[in-house]
């Protein structure tokens, strides 16, 4: 939840059940109740993830499994997982996915590394000895779980490993809450678009269903002149206070003059309105202006304000570019940030790719205190005014690019990198040196061959695999460059 109180309605919820086969709770003393703590053990963990966690214990027949299927389904589940703790039919799985239609992840976890089998074999009691074996017999029904999901085209994903005692396991598990957390946010997200493309780049031009159609959300199509009409409405007070928060936020240079500072503290405040008033969690913008002094005036000094939402959690992408606001919304949900970018220049010196953007920067992963500067001119637009020069924060990075496929898909395109030290260009843009695993000639090639528009999002650290996993959630391909 950002300051402004925006989009999320409702806290993410997993589902958890786990399985057994009821015909064994007489005949072995005590495992319905073993097993019945496993599964209060994960619960508990998911909790720790920071979801709500609707649990429903062992599941252990078919009828009981209908009655799960309804319940998850009323508690508007986000996402179930399946602990499987012995060996059930899968009679006791089907009808739970299958009615409450999310997404369903496997939990294939023993309790510990391997059996005693020592201790086992000395056993006295052979029936205790089965039930004993039972409680790690989690991995035998699985490929028939598996067999059932693939026979009713059910999506499932799997965690193999111990319940106790195995990080792997339980960071897996955080990654698929963290990508179903994001998937709640876009679902739940509103994207204002504000004015129009910028003309000729035909790359950036999408299809506004296929994207409500594949993130959910709604898209608030919104006019220019409103934002300039609310600039109106700002009082001195507002303005000062947001000159003071520039100047606490930014590096304000010396030669940056009082009234572009001014202006853009009006339209700054004008916006913090527009994204009150809309429920903005994220917002694409561009508007030439030309021909109406009140717009161009608007529209020449958003930089500093969008730059200040994009701090808050509502990234703003500019030149209208609505596939790279998706991207920049998902790395910001993430907790990567989410940069504006495009390639700058190469340098094959040092093998690394400059990149950057004019326009909103993500003060949350700079590198340093972000430089406000004054621009004579907006290379490429209408205008001039103040302009933000940043690094993204050294260290590894990932880029998102969002692409709209020949196919009428959406795919998404990674790439890890390393953002790292060394000169940049000093011209008042955001702008970073990536190094990449393959080099700088492979990675621009094989990027660009996948066809992405020429903008992408980079935030910090690299999350490919959470990327992914969300793109799983959501039905959406990824590929991942390096």
């Amino acid at each position: 939840m950002n300051t402004f109180g925006n989009q999320i309605t409702s806290t993410l919820k997993i589902g958890l059940f786990g399985i057994g086969l009821n015909t064994y709770w007489d005949q072995f003393e005590g495992l319905e109740q073993r097993l019945s703590g496993y599964v209060d053990e994960v619960a508990g963990k998911l909790a720790g993830f920071g979801a709500g966690v609707v649990n429903l214990g062992l599941i252990d027949t078919p009828q009981k499994a209908l009655e799960a299927g309804s319940r998850f389904r009323r508690e508007d589940v986000d996402l179930i997982f399946l602990y499987v703790t012995t060996y059930a039919l899968s009679s006791t799985v089907l009808p739970v996915v299958k009615r409450a239609k999310v997404p369903v992840v496997i939990l294939n976890l023993t309790p510990g590394a391997a059996i005693d089998y020592a201790s086992f074999n000395q056993m006295k009691n052979r029936t205790a000895m089965t039930g004993e074996w039972l409680a790690y017999c989690s991995a035998c029904p699985v490929p028939e779980i598996a067999n059932v999901f693939k026979r009713a085209t059910i999506p499932f994903y799997q965690i193999t490993g111990m319940l106790h005692n195995d990080p792997h396991v339980w960071q897996q598990v955080e990654e698929w809450i963290a990508a179903a957390k994001v998937a709640h946010i876009m679902y739940h997200n509103t994207l204002g678009v504000m004015g129009n493309y910028y003309g000729g780049m035909l790359d950036i031009y999408s299809d506004l269903t296929l994207q409500c159609a594949t993130f959910g959300g709604h898209i608030e199509i919104m006019e220019v002149d409103e934002l300039s009409g609310l600039r109106g409405t700002v009082q001195a007070v507002e303005v000062q206070d947001k000159i003071k928060e520039f100047h606490e936020r930014f590096d304000v240079q010396p030669d940056c003059p009082d009234a572009e500072l001014e202006r853009a503290a009006i339209t700054a405040v004008a916006l913090d309105q527009l994204v009150a008033k809309y429920n903005l969690g994220s917002m694409a913008y561009y508007h030439k202006g030309t021909g109406n002094a009140v717009n161009e005036d608007t529209m020449s000094s958003v930089i500093l304000g969008n730059s200040l939402l994009t701090a808050a959690g509502i990234p703003v992408a500019g030149e209208y570019e609505i596939k790279n606001a998706q991207a920049m919304k998902i790395m910001d949900s993430f907790g990567a940030g989410g940069s504006f970018t495009e390639y700058y220049a190469m340098d094959f010196n040092d093998d690394v790719v400059l990149m950057g953007h004019d326009g909103p920067c993500h003060p949350a992963i700079a590198e340093g205190k972000i430089k406000v500067k004054p621009l004579q001119v907006y290379h490429g637009k209408v205008g001039n005014g103040l302009s933000v020069e940043m690094s993204v924060s050294h260290g590894p990075v990932t880029m998102l690019s969002v692409v709209e496929t020949a196919g009428g898909k959406i795919i998404f395109l990674v790439a890890e990198a390393e953002s790292v030290p060394g000169p940049i260009l000093e011209i008042g843009n955001t702008n970073s040196r990536y190094k990449f695993t393959i080099g700088a000639r492979a990675f621009v090639e094989t990027w660009n061959s996948h066809g992405p528009a020429h903008h992408c999002a980079v935030g910090k650290g690299h999350i490919a695999s959470k990327v992914k996993k969300l793109g799983d959630l959501l039905g959406v391909e990824i590929v991942k460059v390096c």
